[in-house]
């Protein structure tokens, strides 16, 4: 009897958290129309204005190398980039008040490495090329999209460049940065990992997240997926949005999996099946983002992951939970995203199974209690498994200066971005971050 109550529990809970999102991501997406909508309205009431003399250039203007180095913002998880969901911007129109900020649009939901290797095209241009052997063993093509023009070609060890990343976005730069360390993109042999200046991160999921477990990975492997839970359903979701292959649908939001070719044209209704069954496609060879943000997935990016002697680093960690008589708790209701308010709870109550093996040595689950409700605290500092990387917890802003390149910079204060102004004498770069929605405003001005 215990166990029905338990499995109907669970079964309310992954309802009950599937309407919650599948309704947000209907707001967000109803919110993106609504604005193109409106933009098209007002756009044809000036029509005449711009043929009486005024003009408009919508073209997409892109970094000089005179200029300053551009600052790349890298999304998260279910993130996307300029030019998707309308007018909407992941990062509260920072691309917008700055041609050197630039918000590549890369797949939402495919795994770091994909990721990787379509933001080195992006930023010089040419047709992604996933690699020969990866794109063999995980069973899809291995070119991509193309890049008719780079959005800034020139990139090079004289022309370095800064990268923001957000959650999942602070990794995908870190396997950007070794790919540039090993020299793995054919075609360009030059490549140093002293192409990056510096990176910070903004709640950077570097260790992995107890949250995959409680949305449906296995914890047994990181990797495969419970029979009855959200990720199940998000997978599913997924699955039929690419096979049904709706170009304006597409255009506005596209989770990247194009280049396994699961559109009904390519692989008909029974290469639906097999992809539904597990047979084929992304989430049959774990070749997707969740794997990546378990904390054994994480820890196997991270084995051949380095720290680089100079490239400046910094990370800004966030956290709604606090301690009261020593029990870890959610800080209140007030400050948190009602989505995220479960996970939260659910996240400060996290326990490893006993019978499984620890993820590493030295594990403890009070150690992944605080959280913001996407990312564990501990995950976001700076990587620490399986080798801790160096790093300095900086409590006064005296704490930052001189700058030193090779060691992770984690302040308690907004007072991280000051770096960014050290390295690059801005006048100000300014964030504010409330849980999992990151609001990043830059605003660039010659010192």
């Amino acid at each position: 009897m215990i166990r029905w109550w338990i499995s109907s529990l669970q079964l309310v809970e992954v309802f009950v958290s599937s309407i919650v999102h599948l309704l947000y991501g209907f707001y967000i997406f109803s919110t993106a129309v609504a604005g193109d909508l409106s933009q098209t309205i007002s756009d044809s009431l000036f029509k005449p204005n711009l043929a009486s003399g005024l003009h408009t250039d919508d073209s997409e203007k892109f970094p000089s190398v005179n200029d300053l180095p551009p600052i790349v913002l890298v999304h998260g998880i279910f993130g996307f980039g300029k030019g998707r969901l309308g007018g909407l911007s992941y990062f509260a129109g920072a691309e917008k008040k700055d041609d050197r900020v630039l918000v590549p649009d890369l797949g939402s939901l495919t795994s770091i490495y994909d990721r990787a290797r379509e933001l080195f095209y992006y930023l010089k241009g040419g047709q992604v090329d996933y690699g020969e052997e990866h794109s063999k063993a995980c069973g899809h093509s291995q070119f991509g999209r193309v890049y008719e023009r780079g959005h800034y070609p020139e990139w090079d060890v004289d022309h370095p460049v800064h990268f923001v990343g957000h959650s999942a976005g602070a990794q995908v730069v870190r396997v950007l940065q070794q790919m540039l360390a090993d020299k793995a993109f054919k075609g360009h042999e030059n490549t140093s990992p002293d192409w990056v200046l510096s990176i910070t991160s903004l709640s950077g999921a570097f260790n992995g997240t107890t949250r995959t477990y409680l949305d449906g990975v296995q914890p047994e492997d990181g990797k495969s997926l419970k029979p009855v839970c959200l990720l199940q359903l998000c997978r599913i979701g997924v699955i039929l949005y690419d096979w049904f292959d709706i170009q304006w649908l597409k255009n506005y939001y596209n989770f990247g999996f194009d280049h396994y070719n699961m559109s009904w044209k390519k692989i008909g209704f029974w290469g639906l099946v097999n992809c539904l069954m597990g047979k084929s496609g992304p989430f049959a060879s774990a070749d997707w983002i969740l794997p990546d943000l378990a904390i054994q997935g994480s820890i196997r990016l991270n084995s051949h992951l380095q720290t680089f002697p100079n490239t400046y680093y910094f990370s800004y960690a966030t956290k709604r939970t606090r301690k009261i008589m020593g029990v870890t708790v959610p800080s209140g209701l007030l400050g948190i995203h009602p989505i995220l308010f479960i996970r939260v709870l659910q996240m400060t109550q996290w326990k490893h199974p006993p019978d499984l093996t620890p993820p590493y040595k030295g594990y403890r689950d009070e150690d992944w209690w605080d959280n913001d409700g996407a990312l564990n605290t501990i995950s976001m500092t700076h990587p620490r498994f399986p080798v801790e990387h160096p790093s300095l917890h900086v409590v006064k802003d005296s704490e930052c200066q001189p700058m030193q390149p090779g060691i992770w910079f984690v302040p308690y204060s907004i007072l991280i971005l000051y770096a960014m102004i050290y390295i690059n004498k801005l006048h100000l770069l300014h964030f504010a971050a409330t849980g999992i929605n990151i609001i990043v405003t830059i605003l660039q001005t010659h010192t």
